[in-house]
């Protein structure tokens, strides 16, 4: 790979400019704010304020403050690469999916632990939800695994998001009945994706199975729609902290030249209960605790009847 080391002049942040404004206009889930950060771009264009910016991880950076200050969304981002990178773009499909599939098998697919802890109380600790055409029978295999504890607690603290249909697929396995979790909107498309769970599953459904999931900052995206959306339908009990907030799972990423990036939210989250998402409110939790006493406090909730859990509800004490 060669690197190539750029400075810009004012046609490459002229070009660079226009093709965010483009992709925003093009792609962006919510039109209007789109429009502001256009307006507000090419206003700070005007008034020369991106003039003496030839360094292109400066530029790429400064443009993302930008977008964010005036769009206050968490998914927009403009980086840049010092490698020459369109032709990742023409690699074949098969090709790229090879490597995906080589990638999530080395990771075991996001399934990072599963035991039965004492009590009977399963355990399962998810880095990221695997493409679900590749991952699935790790994941069924996890399910089943659990498939005769009396309580499941999944660790969600670190987990940074994955695929929507892979929330379904395990979420499957929590409900003995059609059960509508989610619906994603695409903008550009002006269509809506129902999620439902499915219809079979391989193994054994847990739908009186009590359930907890740990939460903390950092648990974003599709991580956030799995809880939210167990958390909406009183299947689960949310332990830990509130979630970063981050409610447009799918974001397209385009070259804009040969050097410089846009990743753009291209959907939104509506969910069939509340009618909205947890964009920029994150998923509060039922039971707040620090990070650390998140699966203590869920395995101590695990080995009571709800009606004892009145104590785990109050503010935890400062420190």
């Amino acid at each position: 790979m060669v690197r190539e080391n750029i400075k810009l002049d004012a046609a490459a942040r002229q070009r660079v400019i226009d093709g965010v404004v483009s992709n925003l206009k093009e792609f962006y889930v919510y039109p209007e704010a789109a429009q502001k950060m256009e307006d507000d771009i090419r206003a700070r264009q005007k008034c020369g304020e991106y003039d003496a910016i030839t360094d292109p991880d400066a530029f790429a950076t400064k443009l993302t403050d930008n977008m964010e200050e005036v769009g206050h969304e968490k998914h927009l981002w403009v980086t840049y690469s010092s490698i020459k990178a369109p032709s990742e773009r023409h690699r074949p499909i098969a090709e790229r999916r090879a490597e995906l599939r080589k990638e999530l098998e080395s990771s075991n697919c996001g399934f990072d632990k599963v035991e039965i802890l004492p009590d009977n109380v399963g355990y399962l600790e998810i880095g990221f939800f695997g493409d679900v055409e590749i991952c699935s029978p790790t994941a069924a295999a996890a399910m089943n695994f659990l498939a005769h504890a009396d309580a499941i607690i999944f660790d969600l603290r670190d987990n940074g998001g994955g695929d929507s249909k892979m929330v379904a697929f395990i979420s499957s396995y929590l409900f003995d009945k059609p059960t509508h979790l989610n619906d994603l909107y695409n903008r550009k498309e002006n269509t809506s994706t129902e999620y439902w769970t499915l219809p079979d599953v391989p193994g054994s459904r847990m739908p009186d199975t009590s359930v907890f999931v740990l939460t903390s900052f950092r648990t974003r995206h599709e991580a956030e729609e799995f809880t939210y959306n167990l958390k909406n339908l009183k299947r689960a009990t949310i332990v830990g902290g509130t979630t970063e907030g981050a409610a447009h799972p799918v974001v397209v990423a385009r070259w804009i030249d040969d050097h410089f990036m846009i990743g753009v939210p291209l959907t939104r989250a509506i969910n069939p209960i509340t009618k909205t998402d947890w964009e920029g409110t994150g998923v509060e939790p039922d039971v707040r605790v620090k990070e650390s006493e998140a699966l203590e406090t869920a395995e101590k909730l695990a080995a009571k009847p709800p009606e004892k859990w009145t104590e785990f509800f109050s503010p935890p004490k400062e420190e």
